[in-house]
């Protein structure tokens, strides 16, 4: 199954580092988070790549040319100033109709068990399935009903609690109906849409996540992969 992964934004709260490279191409413990995401899809045999450059796309492209364990990852310029859901949508042509395919943020490190979240999405044949975490920060807040079935979704909101986006999907072709423009912001009306259209389901992760939004997140991360270097968690976040 292929993957695509978000890697275009300019990452300006964290801004220390991506005047000079993108966010993603910022090191945790020496290695960019974009290898530790690309490690960990390969480590359970997704090995077809697609990531959406945009912000200093030519970085990305440089580190990842010519390197034999990153052979099956393609870096496509999906434009400067485009958002999440017109980088999504420059990518159809790389898909068949009626196939399933994963996405995710080029900024978020979790020990997710993959293969577990497409057998999820696969059972329930929902368009969409959003992986959901409880961290003690506040990012895009769902409303998850009977059957896991997300009722809504809320990008970004002020003082609630629950489950929020983590940032690990499964999507299927047909999600690119739901995408308009390069503007789209897919967290806003694609995800609203589909969550009204009761076609977005939530598969719930109870280990290791964290977003780097922040020098703050950065320095933590550091942190956590000096101290468990030989730990289970380290090899499963790669």
């Amino acid at each position: 199954m292929k993957v695509i992964i978000l890697a275009g934004g300019k990452g300006t709260r964290i801004s220390e580092y991506t005047k000079e490279i993108p966010k993603p191409m910022i090191r945790i413990f020496g290695k960019p988070i974009l290898s530790r995401i690309i490690r960990l899809y390969q480590s359970y045999n997704f090995n077809e790549i697609i990531i959406a450059a945009g912000y200093k796309n030519y970085i990305i492209k440089n580190y990842y040319k010519n390197k034999k364990k990153f052979s099956k990852v393609k870096v496509v310029d999906t434009g400067k100033n485009t958002m999440t859901g017109g980088r999504i949508l420059r990518l159809k042509k790389y898909f068949n109709k009626n196939e399933n395919f994963f996405m995710t943020y080029g900024d978020g490190l979790s020990n997710i068990n993959l293969k577990r979240l497409k057998k999820f999405h696969e059972s329930h044949k929902k368009i969409a399935t959003v992986t959901t975490v409880r961290p003690p920060i506040r990012f895009g807040e769902l409303s998850i009903g009977n059957k896991n079935i997300v009722k809504k979704f809320e990008e970004k909101p002020q003082l609630k609690s629950g489950w929020i986006n983590g940032g690990f999907f499964v999507l299927n072709y047909k999600v690119f109906k739901y995408i308009k423009k390069d503007s789209t912001l897919f967290e806003r009306e694609p995800m609203e849409r589909l969550a009204k259209d009761k076609n977005l389901i939530a598969f719930k992760h109870h280990g290791f996540w964290k977003c780097v939004d922040t020098l703050k997140d950065k320095l933590y991360l550091d942190e956590i992969y000096k101290k468990n270097k030989k730990n289970e968690l380290n090899k499963k976040i790669l």
